[in-house]
């Protein structure tokens, strides 16, 4: 046997890697899946899945999928990820209308409306201005979500940020400025010019989505008022200065709907999806805690909710669209912290995972990429199955220091112990929050500004591939659907498209007989 085979797959132990029989072996199989790809599925997709990895830049993928072996007591390097698993690949170029590194918002407008758009916007285009509150009408652009709904699908939202964040607000609201959370965070000239907060923009712009699931509770409720987990800390109360409490407005709405509000894991997993409708849970007053630090009793994963999320959606005979983000692998590399992050992108594979036993690629296109990338690596000449977290194998030619093979460009991993860069190897450099070394001195690492990687699979994920623009991600996603813009093709159901597709040939029939009779 050359493969040993185990539940992470197929992985080479030392002694057989130095066969080049297995090299070749392994080769020739990925081969023969290569060339049963060349059979393109071009089925219509009934339901969407869009995984957004919030700063996932390609070294975070490689890392993630080296610390994902290694959780598994494996070397690393030759773990598949799940996203690794999709048959097509391209890359992003994520640069927003207005930045040459771009953020989160600019970006979530562009993957998920279809236009690109400046930093710090969202759901509006490029003639909106940041903070301009004026510029907002007429320049609003919609979202595949909304696209999906319209033609009858179920939607969901479902966040391990705030539910108000960036990148889920793009599906929804349409603001020139990703700060303005709830009323309470926005320029009183802006609320008086008619501008509407994002909060409020979830509930009143899309009717009806069907599941929304993350943090931001406090957004929603009227300021000063107490949270109901956190009663006595005030960081967590309420924040709104219209006094208005949007979820037990949601809740009044969706009487006689099968709609239930939830805000512990205990509530959500008690639920029977089969009979709910409509669900919102909002799992804390701002982001969910990392995946390391979650409460297991009281928080749910990113897996449990995409899970139930899925058996709600996939109820409608006409399909869903799911966005789904891993939000907090940016914070984690913000922070400087790596093992967060990278922690953070395991558990959204997981989700993938957990996504793709739930669905089937004939009738479903699942798409995964990231906004924009950080300044994040690993490097340094480290051995086979060197822990991720490890150092380098070698001290530094120039101040005869080690170093970890996981460095930052810039962040707050800087730092200096007598005029010298601090001696690594005297602190617990693969704790939870150890803060990796930077290059260059700042409170928050930045993102970076490289392209991105799109992996795809199901219906019309062919379509993915080589280098796009970033905001040609939702027009093939609505193109494999048949929602939007792109529908001609989509008639082939009732005959029409196949009856234009053999006009020419007919023509060129007719005109073969005039010459011959």
């Amino acid at each position: 046997q050359v493969l040993q085979i185990t539940s992470t797959g197929l992985f080479p132990s030392s002694f057989k890697t130095k066969n080049p029989l297995f090299w070749n072996t392994w080769a020739q199989r990925t081969l023969k899946n290569a060339l049963i790809l060349q059979k393109l599925n071009q089925n219509t997709a009934k339901n969407l899945i869009l995984f957004l990895g919030d700063g996932m830049g390609i070294p975070t993928v490689t890392a993630a999928r080296i610390l994902k072996g290694q959780l598994s007591r494996q070397s690393g390097e030759e773990t598949q990820l799940e996203m690794d698993k999709f048959p097509f690949v391209a890359l992003s170029k994520t640069y927003n209308t207005n930045a040459q590194v771009a953020d989160s918002a600019g970006t979530a407008t562009a993957y998920l409306c279809g236009v690109k758009a400046n930093e710090g916007t969202v759901g509006v285009s490029a003639a909106a201005v940041r903070s301009q509150c004026n510029t907002t009408q007429g320049n609003e652009v919609t979202s595949i979500l909304r696209w999906a709904k319209e033609a009858g699908k179920s939607v969901g939202i479902v966040t391990t940020t705030r539910v108000n964040h960036a990148t889920p607000s793009a599906a929804y609201a349409h603001c020139v400025d990703r700060d303005w959370y709830s009323d309470g965070e926005m320029p009183a000239e802006a609320v008086q010019a008619g501008c509407k907060d994002i909060a409020r923009q979830l509930f009143e712009n899309i009717p009806n989505i069907d599941v929304i699931m993350g943090g931001g509770r406090k957004y929603m409720f009227p300021k000063n008022q107490s949270d109901v987990e956190y009663p006595g800390e005030k960081k967590h109360f309420g924040t709104r200065i219209d006094r208005r409490n949007l979820v037990e407005e949601w809740n009044n709405r969706m009487k006689n709907k099968n709609a239930y509000y939830v805000w512990n894991k205990k509530e959500l997993l008690s639920l029977n999806p089969n009979s709910v409708d409509y669900l919102l849970g909002l799992f804390e007053p701002g982001d969910l805690p990392y995946d390391l630090e979650r409460n297991n009793e009281t928080d749910p994963s990113l897996t449990e909710m995409v899970e139930v999320a899925i058996k709600i959606l996939k109820k409608n005979p006409s399909g869903f669209y799911l966005l789904v983000e891993g939000g907090r692998i940016d914070h984690g590399h913000h922070e400087g912290k790596a093992k967060q992050a990278l922690h953070e992108a395991v558990e959204m594979d997981r989700a993938i995972g957990h996504a793709g036993l739930m669905t089937s690629i004939y009738d479903t296109m699942t798409v995964v990429t990231a906004d924009h990338s950080h300044m994040f690596n690993f490097g340094g000449y480290t051995p086979r199955g060197n822990t991720i977290f490890g150092l380098a194998p070698m001290l530094s030619d120039v101040d005869q220091k080690p170093f970890t093979a996981i460095l930052y460009g810039n962040g707050p991993g800087f730092k200096v112990v007598n005029g010298l860069r601090e001696n690594v190897s005297t602190l617990d450099y693969e704790e939870n929050n150890y803060k990796a070394q930077s290059a260059v001195p700042l409170s928050m690492e930045t993102h970076g500004g490289e392209d991105v990687a799109v992996f795809a699979k199901g219906p019309m994920a062919h379509l993915l591939h080589g280098v796009h623009e970033q905001n040609y991600i939702p027009h093939v996603m609505a193109y494999a659907a048949c929602i939007g813009q792109n529908r001609d093709h989509c008639m082939s159901s009732s005959g029409a498209s196949s009856l234009s597709a053999a006009l020419p040939s007919l023509t060129a029939l007719l005109t073969l007989i005039r010459l011959f009779c």
